[in-house]
């Protein structure tokens, strides 16, 4: 925690002050009492003595006064906030080898389970484009704020034949670039995260088309999706389809991202929400006086009732 108004503490001394001149008048009322010979007669005289109220009312207006102290000094917190217009484009591969089940019940199915988990736990304003891509990308959904139209786009996802995430990053870098306005204007976060389980088989490279991301200055976060043992059925023989992690690295060194691996479905939603997090999130410094003024008044109002119910005075 920080204080926009630091030097404003200095008046903490002031109740440090009050509590040492409390317990020099509580030292002086006991050297008083003691002076009684007959410790019955003290006993009679003080039979109904505050005790331990005394001091808890007087604890509760100290206490008051150092709240109030605080506020006063205007504290400032770090709090996580939604960043207004931030875009994720989410590029997913729907090639046949998404269909291995090494990721129950399948790894197409899981991606789009996460994926709408995803949209059900990011920020209200945070905008999501959906790009598929097989042998060829088409981009299933532009940046959007609509969770009903996000959902509906990739529960439609289908599989096919090919593997292009050369153009699958390309067509998300052209829906990222609408997202990021014209020349001059404040940039808009907008990221790409690409999904995929295998290596370009078609189209372009990823490679040069991660230059173009990091020249366009739009980070890339990727995401290595099953696990070695994977495999599918292709027309009655059983194709081994391991995961390729190799150019998905290179991929996200090159742009600024970050690059992941998920081998289970909770894997890849908690990736998810890390990028959403730090896509659709920033760290802002914010005034909290508030709360310390008001457990200051509250601090008040419970010495002052104490007071009155137990002396029938105020403090």
């Amino acid at each position: 925690m920080n204080f926009l108004a630091a030097g404003r503490l200095w008046l903490l001394v002031l109740p440090i002050i009050v509590i040492g001149l409390y317990l020099v008048a509580l030292r002086r009322k006991t050297k008083y009492a003691v002076r009684f010979s007959d410790v019955s007669m003290l006993d009679g005289i003080a039979s109904d003595r505050p005790g331990w109220r005394r001091h808890v009312t007087a604890a509760a207006l100290l206490l008051a006064v150092a709240l109030v102290v605080v506020a006063f000094a205007r504290p400032v917190m770090a709090q996580r906030v939604p960043v207004e217009q931030a875009a994720v484009i989410m590029a997913i591969d729907v090639s046949l080898s998404m269909e291995a089940d090494d990721i129950a019940p399948s790894r197409i199915d899981a991606a789009k389970e996460a994926a709408n988990e995803f949209l059900a736990l990011a920020p209200e304003d945070l905008r999501l484009g959906l790009v598929a891509f097989a042998g060829v990308a088409l981009p299933a959904l532009p940046p959007t704020t609509d969770r009903s139209a996000a959902a509906a786009a990739i529960d439609r996802l289908s599989l096919g034949e090919g593997t292009a995430i050369g153009e699958g990053l390309a067509t998300a870098l052209d829906l990222a670039a609408a997202e990021q306005g014209e020349e001059g204007e404040e940039d808009v976060p907008v990221a790409v995260v690409v999904l995929s389980d295998g290596e370009t088989t078609v189209g372009r490279a990823e490679l040069d088309v991660a230059s173009e991301a990091a020249a366009a200055g739009i980070p890339v976060f990727t995401i290595s999706f099953g696990t070695a043992g994977g495999s599918i059925d292709y027309d009655g023989e059983i194709v081994p389809v391991p995961v390729n992690e190799g150019a998905l690295r290179q991929v996200a060194s090159i742009t600024g991202g970050k690059f992941f691996a998920a081998a289970s479905a909770t894997e890849l939603q908690q990736i998810l929400d890390n990028v959403g997090t730090q896509v659709g999130y920033e760290t802002e410094d914010r005034e909290v006086w508030e709360w310390f003024l008001g457990a200051g008044v509250l601090a008040l109002t419970l010495a002052a009732a104490g007071s009155l119910v137990w002396f029938s005075k105020l403090p």
